[in-house]
């Protein structure tokens, strides 16, 4: 698989063979940018407070210095099209508000690194996003992506992404991904994809197929035939493989799914009844739960194949591991207490420690990527996603639907996704996701019903 290549604008223009091509810079930027003895606050926004007042900003269509067919399209085409990806990232962020498309107006490629300031000004824009796309002689593409605090008049930052057409929309991603993390200071996570189970038919009887996706929902394609029932797919730390349940002959059995080839792999089998595969950080083990003689506990065993060794042993149902960030340690749910609880133990099994506390139950806990948070699925009543600290303190629900479980953190841990089922036989399963403050919630769309999600780690 061809890479993403990003490189900083500023090479882009010292390579003599691009330098023509590439917007010149422009001369100088920042004059006017305060009156005398005045220096604007610096341009950034609070991802806490942010939702209630979303930053306005401008991203007008990205111009192109000749129109060129590429194999993804016209690059003019291309460029009013990367301009909306970057335009629905941000705002599904709840962080950003873009300018309706009346608001703003097209630019001249110039433009690009000498922005109308006063314009965009009175358009109440405080920051503004402006590009370029470039067909190249190799077939490839160029996206320049630039960053400018309105007020200031300044360049907050810019980057430049050469891809082949197949991967021209990770541009648009790219760029957001940039925007973001300079006006937040919270990683990245727009460049990255989603494993889900889709479904389709009756409740009674529906057919479950694994299905891969860009974050926002688009490029969704299968995976496997709908044949037998697949459940919690999980991806592999780099990427290039999936880790799944599925009953092939009503038989439970743990698979791994390469996706460069395509290939599935037998990863246990022959046991009584397996729950939830998931990766170990270091992609070295695969950890899950299993029933054996009537007790259900968590097993891990060599991503490779082998015995599976256990690690948990006391009476009742243990299940949904999860692991740390660093690995050292593994959450999971169980019932020992009499009901569904969270605890945590190291990940050789020692110091099991019970977490949760509160009324109801507890469910399908995942650790964060930044290691401050445990999410999970709060049963009391309805099916809520809460998220509280890994010792316990602290918790917190973001959903209050009739059926939200499964959540999935995205790559910077600050977005969850999970399903919500409908009610009723005729009730849909559908992906939304949820940001920490509880109030930035959004659907996803699938071409088909979804469960089961899970957010992998940015690409590469």
């Amino acid at each position: 698989m061809m890479r993403l290549r990003l490189l900083l604008l500023a090479t882009l223009v010292s390579t003599p063979a691009l330098a023509q091509q590439v917007p010149p810079a422009a001369t100088p930027l920042g004059t006017g940018a305060a009156p005398a003895g005045q220096t604007p606050p610096p341009l950034e926004v609070d991802v806490t407070g942010g939702i209630s007042a979303p930053m306005p900003i401008a991203i007008p269509p990205m111009p192109t210095q000749a129109v060129v067919q590429t194999a993804a399209g016209s690059t003019d085409q291309l460029g009013r099209q990367l301009a909306e990806i970057v335009s629905n990232d941000l705002r599904s962020s709840g962080l950003f508000n873009p300018l309706a498309p009346g608001r703003t107006r097209a630019i001249a490629f110039p433009e690009v690194t000498a922005p109308a300031f006063d314009y965009w000004a009175g358009s109440g824009a405080q920051a503004l996003v402006q590009g370029y796309i470039r067909a190249n002689g190799d077939g490839t593409l160029t996206v320049g992506c630039y960053l400018y605090d309105v007020s200031a008049q300044t360049q907050l930052t810019r980057q430049g992404f050469v891809v082949p057409p197949s991967d021209w929309r990770r541009a648009g991603h790219k760029c957001a991904d940039m925007v973001y993390t300079r006006l937040t200071g919270e990683g990245a996570y727009f460049d990255s994809r989603v494993v889900y189970v889709s479904e389709t038919g009756p409740k009674a009887n529906r057919i479950k197929r694994l299905a891969i996706m860009d974050q926002d929902g688009a490029n969704s394609r299968f995976l496997t035939t709908g044949s037998s029932i697949v459940l919690t797919p999980r991806f592999a730390p780099n990427q290039q493989s999936i880790v799944y349940m599925s009953y092939v002959g009503k038989t439970p059995a743990i698979y791994v799914y390469d996706l460069g080839s395509g290939r599935q792999r037998l990863v246990v089998q022959n046991v009584a009844t397996t729950f939830a595969p998931r990766f170990s950080p270091d992609g070295r083990y695969i950890l899950f739960s299993m029933a054996q003689a009537g007790n259900t506990d968590l097993y891990r065993v060599p991503a490779s194949g082998g015995t599976p060794q256990r690690l948990t042993t006391s009476p009742g149902i243990d299940t949904g591991g999860s692991y740390s960030p660093d690995g050292s340690k593994i959450v999971f749910e169980s019932d020992r207490s009499g009901g569904q609880q969270l605890y945590v133990m190291n990940a050789d099994g020692s110091n099991q420690q019970r977490i949760s506390f509160g009324g109801g139950r507890y469910a399908t806990p995942v650790w964060s990527p930044r290691g401050d948070l445990i999410a999970f699925t709060k049963i009391q009543g309805a099916f809520r996603i809460g998220v509280m600290s890994p010792s316990g303190q602290g918790e917190k629900l973001l959903t209050n639907s009739w059926q939200d479980e499964g959540p999935s953190w995205s790559p910077n841990g600050r977005v969850l996704m999970f399903f919500r089922q409908g009610r009723g036989n005729a009730g849909k399963a559908d992906l939304w996701s949820v940001d920490l403050t509880g109030v930035n919630e959004r659907r996803v769309p699938t071409p088909l019903d979804g469960s089961d999600p899970a957010w992998g780690p940015l690409r590469p």
